[in-house]
């Protein structure tokens, strides 16, 4: 471990608990494969006040996206799909409606045209998988596929997932378990579907108050369950134990290890990577209304910064607060995990932001852990 930066972190952690402005939290931080911070702070269940210990693992919503994005492109890696196959050779229904041109590289860019949920699908429906795909699949899009971006809160873990699953005949949950936790010695760290014996090991989610805002987006675009994080969807137990590929469920220091790998080279190459983090999208988001820039699976920038500030970094926010980030130019794999879901980033940008100056210091040294 980093002794002087893991230090730095956890104080930061302990006195954000102790200032009431968190309640649990966990950071774990790689620099070039190695593990160098590993931190957690405050109560994982403030019913029971049971801590956070790093193998607690956290339902962090959107930032589970980065798990489905590597599981994408090992998919390509290892020949199952192409970024530029029709979603509709694997999923012919999904041709409907004008989506015949749909691929992969679309999904991946958020650029599918089927940001939103389709109408009467609802929470209760997310874990029956043939509902929901059967749904999107005959969506129409909201605009022409490949000509504009809009943030997939839901529907983009479906879309990987069932071309996984009919590329493959497996789902992302066994995807998952073989070809990441197992090889990379994480059983237990990360879930798409949380088993029913693991989920008195999870943290308890808890909201704070005021709510996040709603996005600016076209009326209706996204249904309010999926634009805001809630503490009673992140607790629940059917939620939990589904195999949903837009969230997950995971430890900082497990998700940090897949995307550790996923730079070094244990499980794509260096071609390969270089292509899935490069920008391929750029433009309006036509959910939240702000600029971005995409690549293969990932928004580009680092939280806090402007996309051309730090174009070699990319990741996932989580509702909430929750963040994951890996910099190919830096090799840090950075992952925040926590338990109050508040409506700003300042924890996350304020840990990435020390992180970024503590690991490129020229007195930085590291022992492999």
């Amino acid at each position: 471990m980093n002794a002087a930066l893991q230090r730095e972190v956890q104080g930061v952690l302990d006195e954000l608990v102790a200032a009431g402005a968190e309640s649990g939290l966990q950071v774990a931080v790689f620099h070039h494969g190695v593990r160098v911070v590993d931190a957690v702070a405050g109560v994982a269940d403030g019913r029971t006040g049971r801590e956070v210990t790093p193998h607690t693992p956290f339902f962090s919503f959107s930032a589970g996206k980065a798990v489905t994005s590597v599981l994408a492109h090992l998919l390509v890696e290892n020949g199952a799909v192409g970024y530029d196959t029709p979603v509709a050779d694997l999923w012919p229904r999904f041709a409907a409606h004008g989506k015949a041109g749909v691929t992969l590289r679309h999904v991946l860019t958020h650029s599918a045209g089927v940001p939103a949920m389709p109408r009467g699908i609802g929470p209760a429906d997310l874990a029956d998988r043939s509902r929901v795909c059967d749904a999107i699949a005959d969506a129409a899009p909201r605009w022409t596929p490949g000509t504009r971006t809009g943030y997939h809160a839901f529907t983009y873990g479906f879309l990987v997932g069932e071309i996984a699953r009919r590329a493959t005949g497996t789902t992302m949950r066994q995807l998952l378990h073989d070809r990441l936790t197992v090889p990379l010695g994480l059983d237990g760290e990360l879930y798409f579907g949380v088993p029913a014996s693991d989920l008195a090991r999870l943290a308890r989610l808890e909201d704070a108050a005021p709510p996040p805002p709603a996005p600016p987006g076209g009326p209706g675009l996204l249904a309010p369950w999926e634009a805001r994080p809630s503490a009673t969807l992140g607790n629940s137990e059917e939620i939990l134990r589904a195999d949903i590929p837009s969230v997950a469920t995971f430890t900082a220091r497990g998700i940090a290890a897949v995307n550790a790998a996923f730079l070094d080279g244990r499980l794509i190459g260096p071609h390969r990577l270089a292509e899935a983090t490069r920008a391929a999208f750029e433009g309006t988001d036509q959910v939240f209304g702000n600029h971005v820039r995409l690549a293969l699976g990932w928004p580009l920038g680092r939280i806090g910064t402007r996309p051309d500030d730090t174009p070699t970094t990319f990741g996932w926010i989580g509702g909430g607060g929750s963040y994951v980030y890996a910099d190919t130019a830096t090799g840090i794999s950075f992952a925040l995990t926590k338990t109050r879901l508040t409506p700003h980033f300042r924890t996350a940008q304020r840990l990435a932001d020390l992180i970024t100056a503590g690991t490129t210091a020229p007195c930085v040294r590291a022992v492999r852990a």
